[in-house]
């Protein structure tokens, strides 16, 4: 008897998951018969899991499997000085690769610039000022997970090693409280879009993929934004995990 859609996309999710394939999917012709359906099902069904991330196409080679591992992010504990500095990481990203068994690496570009209006205001500077920015590509492995763009007040950051690539153990955040300007409270925004040319290009992902944006605003005791974080992450290689205790 044939499968129905959804039993097949069912069974080819957990087969994916589980590592049953390492590189490439069965043909269509082959998972058409296994199934006893017709190829334009398999397709459909194969687009599905395109949508979710789990495969791509891959011109000359067919349905391939992502390779990276599904990445989990804990909100609360990535920002904590402890996690951060772990080992000699260069901050959060780099930590939590590094806990996950996977191998970090950030392709940096520092500068000055005026931001988005949108950045100044949260940033609470005014706008048409200029700011440091620090972009950064991140990988796990040789693969894109993860695009940022943070953007500090040029008063707190110029002349400091936040200026700089490498900002050291901790990251931005440990050089913040070098400074005296410790970030006290997070605030993050989290929605889900489609990506951009850009960044189809940059983490390598289909057009029809989803991605996660979350906007973060960092601030120190006083109340001040010190820096504003946009990032930009798959959804198929990201768990976002939010712990807290209730009062």
């Amino acid at each position: 008897m044939a499968a129905s859609y959804g039993q097949i996309v069912t069974t080819l999710r957990e087969e994916i998951i589980s590592g049953l394939y390492t590189a490439a999917v069965p043909p269509g012709a082959e998972l058409a018969a296994r199934f006893g359906v017709s190829e334009s099902t398999i397709n459909r069904a194969l687009s599905q899991l395109r949508s979710e991330g789990l495969v791509r196409t891959q011109q000359g080679r067919g349905t391939m499997v992502n390779p990276v591992p599904v990445i989990r992010r804990d909100a609360v504990a990535r920002q904590r000085a402890g996690t951060r500095e772990s080992s000699g990481s260069r901050g959060a990203f780099d930590a939590e690769l590094r806990a996950a068994g996977l191998d970090p690496h950030t392709e940096v570009e520092v500068g000055r610039a005026v931001p988005a209006g949108s950045i100044a205001q949260l940033l609470d500077i005014p706008e048409g000022t200029e700011a440091v920015y620090r972009k950064r590509r991140m990988f796990a492995g040789d693969w894109p997970v993860q695009v940022a763009t943070s953007w500090i007040p040029a008063e707190i950051a110029d002349g400091t090693p936040i200026a700089e690539p490498d900002t050291g153990s901790g990251g931005i955040y440990s050089r913040l409280a070098d400074l005296g300007h410790a970030p006290a409270q997070f605030t993050e925004e989290v929605r889900v879009r489609v990506p951009d040319d850009d960044e189809v290009t940059a983490l390598s992902i289909d057009p029809d993929h989803r991605v996660y944006t979350i906007t973060r605003v960092a601030a120190d005791r006083a109340g001040c934004p010190v820096e504003v974080n946009t990032i930009v992450m798959p959804t198929h290689q990201w768990t976002l995990a939010y712990t807290w205790h209730a009062e």
